[in-house]
């Protein structure tokens, strides 16, 4: 990943890198990796994300049928 400075505007620059890094999802990676997760709490919160995308998925194709 890479951002480029212009005209010694570095609070840009760094406004650009985090928002790339937000969307990329390394800003949650690195927070979540910053202490070790036992097995068990690992997987419950899989669990817990996998559940949250398809109630997601469900909303948007819920919706896409009421239109």
């Amino acid at each position: 990943m890479e951002v480029t400075v212009y005209q010694n505007q570095v609070e840009r620059a760094l406004k650009v890198l985090k928002r790339q890094l937000t969307k990329d999802g390394m800003l949650k990676e690195l927070k979540r990796r910053r202490f070790y997760e036992k097995p068990s709490i690992k997987k419950k919160r899989k669990q817990k994300e996998a559940k949250k995308k398809r109630k997601a998925a469900m909303r948007r194709s819920s919706s896409f049928f009421h239109v």
